[in-house]
Parts: C-alpha cells; structure tokens; sequence
C-alpha cells in the first residue's frame, strides 16, 4: 500500500507538529502526509515547510493562493494524491478531533471497501461531552433529518470529515462538479458516493473538541 494523508489547514500553528509527529510515529509503511494550507496568517504553512525540510519524501505541503475552503482545499489535495501515486487517501483535521490512532484500523478495513467513515453516530461512536445544545442539534438535524429523510442516505455521520478512500473511488467521482464548501462538501461527497454504488463502512470513533487553537 502507499497510502496518503491529506490535512487542510487554516491557523493551526500549535497543532500541525504533534500532529504531524503523531502520524509518522505509527510507524506506517511507505506513509505520506501532505498539509494544505490556505494561507494562515499563524505561520502554519512555515511551520509545515520546517517539518517537509525535517521529514523529507514523507511530509509534503500545498499552499493554496486561490478562493479558501474546505472543499476546494480537500480537492486540491485529493488531485495531489492521485498525481504522486496514492492508491489510498486518509483525509481527517489537523486539531486531533480525529485522532490519529484510527488510521491503521482505516488503512485494514480499505482493503474490502470502497470508503471507510468515522462515525461519531454508529454504535461505538461518541462526540465529546463538552458540546454545546445548539451544537448536537445541529448535527443531528443534518445526520438524521436532511441528509437521511430528505436526501435518502443510508449512512449515519454524513458530515463525518475523517475518512478514508479507495484511489479508485476518488477517480470514480468527477470532483471537478464539487461547488460545496464547509461541511456540505462532506455530505455532497458522501451523498454522490451512495447514488455511484459505492461500498462503505463506518466505523465507530470519538470525535474530540479541538485540544488547542
């Protein structure tokens, strides 16, 4: 396998190292891991290019000078996977919301599907207990009503934002039609991956608030 890890980053100077550390020290074979950065004014990008110049051929980043966001930061990074041999794509925060200690479980299950999920919402799963009202109701006002009654998914965290993907499935999806930005860029991902057929399994995480930042 020579698997990527694509993180978009927007001021997360205090997090991109032990990040970065965190996921080199799983010790996966034949692992890259690319920052994309959309210009943080923080120093995140210069902090990035230290660890490229400290981890060479592992650590790589993008600076991205063109409109900022979400979606068009993942798209970007997902075509530089792709580009440079990927032939699977992690895809997961820079803040350790997604913790890093999921990927070698994503990477084992890839093997029989087509994408892999972290599911704050399947049996298993859990968000922090430090979440606000407004905020729970948020999320499962776009889990459980818009995405599942009036969209029709079948998956249960369609905002889930830590996932992993098949090569295939990515070149599979014209992600040049991909307009959405911010969350709605997952749940157009995962709604245009169910109607395609693809095979996806989620698997149970607790999802952490941002530890600092």
């Amino acid at each position: 396998m020579k698997p990527t890890i694509v993180i978009p980053t927007y001021n997360e100077a205090e997090n991109v190292r032990p990040m970065t550390e965190a996921l080199l020290g799983l010790d996966i074979p034949a692992l890259s891991i690319l920052i994309v950065d959309d210009e943080s004014p923080d120093g995140t990008g210069h902090i990035a290019d230290e660890l490229a110049t400290q981890y060479p051929g592992q650590l790589h980043v993008l600076h991205r000078t063109g409109p900022r966001g979400l979606g068009r930061a993942y798209i970007d990074g997902f075509r530089w996977a792709l580009e440079h041999g990927a032939d699977s794509i992690v895809q997961m925060d820079c803040d350790f919301s997604h913790s890093p200690r999921h990927v070698p479980q994503f990477l084992e299950h890839i093997q029989d599907y087509d994408v892999v999920v972290g599911s704050r919402y399947v049996q298993g799963g859990k968000t922090d207990e430090r979440w606000r009202w407004g905020r729970w109701l948020l999320s499962w006002w776009a889990n459980s009503v818009y995405t599942r009654l009036i969209l029709g998914c079948k998956i249960q965290d369609v905002t889930a934002g830590f996932k992993c993907w098949r090569a295939e499935t990515l070149r599979g999806i014209d992600q040049s039609r991909h307009l959405s930005q911010g969350y709605i860029f997952q749940v157009e991902m995962a709604y245009v991956t169910e109607r395609l057929g693809y095979r996806m399994l989620e698997v149970p995480l607790y999802f952490e608030d941002r530890r600092v930042g």
